[in-house]
């Protein structure tokens, strides 16, 4: 018999689901001193974009980011490969390629026995693998909850970059990944997830977004940004912001993956859905008699979700098959970027 205890028993949190609120980020951030006096640094923190950017020439740009969260399933090898899966994924998002990883690791080592500690890492490593690059370090400590994550250094071309505050009026969005992996780790830990269920989130979460690096090379792509812990209502947020720009969804255009509408009007949500509606929906304006369990599909953290995207809309048509013939067939046009107030329009 196994007596040890399942991952998500460790920890009081899982996933991207563990990130602070946005409103809690933005306070904490509020005295940094800004950045920009390093002219090579082209994206720090101002626009809370997926990762740092400094040039090092006129053909070389070096991305660096780093996440790290507690486990958000049971089984090691896939907690290793969702978490490197969704580090990985904010230099995709710049437009960038990765060329190595450093490993975080913090592990209750009188909790978990070593073989679990080596299945983490050794997902971590499958991922990097198929992404192309070594795991060439990294740190590790003894902590009371099970933690994992990468640091991970990518490159791109100066005109490939792709901030998420570029989006332009009349921009046309598309979503690569459905929605819903908050909900469905709320139901992992009550119970209420299927063997199938729970294979079609793994397969989501560790679905590598390596196609924005591809969407990067096109001239009509001109913004894309990660959906992670603060939901598309969060991350289309900071692209309105950065853009200054109001973006416009359509509810029922949005993908989600097979159970999460049904598994959220049954009551399955995670605190930081509410903690993210807490921080942002002054900003966010939503249809009238919207039902709790629709709006909280607006704000379930993903772990390890799609890129949004933000492109010219004589593009779009063109740039959703090339995302779906790239491996993403619930990609989808989710809405559009207006000239107005920043913010969103739910319709």
């Amino acid at each position: 018999m196994n007596e040890h205890p399942r991952l998500t028993a460790l920890a009081h949190g899982g996933g991207c689901g563990c990130k602070l609120a946005p409103s809690v980020l933005r306070e904490l951030l509020a005295d940094q001193p800004v950045a920009q006096v390093f002219p090579q640094l082209l994206v720090g923190t101002e626009t809370s974009d997926d990762a740092a950017v400094w040039q090092v020439d006129d053909n070389t740009c070096v991305i660096a980011t780093t996440d790290f969260f507690m486990p958000m399933v049971d089984n090691p090898r896939d907690f290793g490969r969702i978490a490197a899966t969704n580090a990985i994924s904010d230099i995709y998002a710049m437009g960038g390629r990765p060329i190595m990883a450093l490993a975080i690791l913090g592990m209750p080592i009188d909790k978990l026995p070593a073989e679990q500690i080596r299945e983490i890492l050794a997902g971590g490593r499958d991922i990097c693998a198929e992404a192309g690059i070594p795991v060439a370090g990294g740190h590790s400590i003894d902590a009371p909850e099970p933690i994992y994550g990468l640091a991970v250094i990518g490159l791109c071309h100066p005109s490939e970059l792709r901030r998420n505050a570029d989006a332009r009026p009349g921009d046309v969005l598309i979503l690569t990944k459905g929605l819903g992996v908050g909900i469905y780790s709320a139901a992992i830990k009550k119970g209420a997830l299927d063997a199938d269920e729970l294979a079609e989130m793994v397969a989501s979460t560790t679905l590598l977004n390596k196609v924005g690096s591809d969407l990067a090379k096109r001239a009509d792509i001109h913004a894309i940004t990660d959906v992670t812990g603060f939901g598309i209502l969060g991350h289309g947020l900071e692209i309105a912001r950065g853009a200054g720009l109001t973006l416009r969804l359509r509810l029922a255009d949005l993908p989600l993956l097979s159970r999460a509408a049904e598994l959220a009007e049954a009551g399955f949500f995670t605190g930081a859905s509410t903690r993210n509606w807490a921080a942002y929906g002054t900003d966010v304006t939503l249809p009238e008699g919207l039902a709790p369990w629709q709006r909280n599909l607006l704000t379930d953290p993903q772990t390890s979700g799609g890129l949004l995207v933000a492109c010219a809309p004589e593009a779009a048509g063109e740039v959703l098959e090339q995302i779906r013939a790239a491996g993403f067939p619930l990609a989808a046009i989710i809405g559009t970027a207006e000239t107005g107030p920043a913010g969103i329009v739910v319709e």
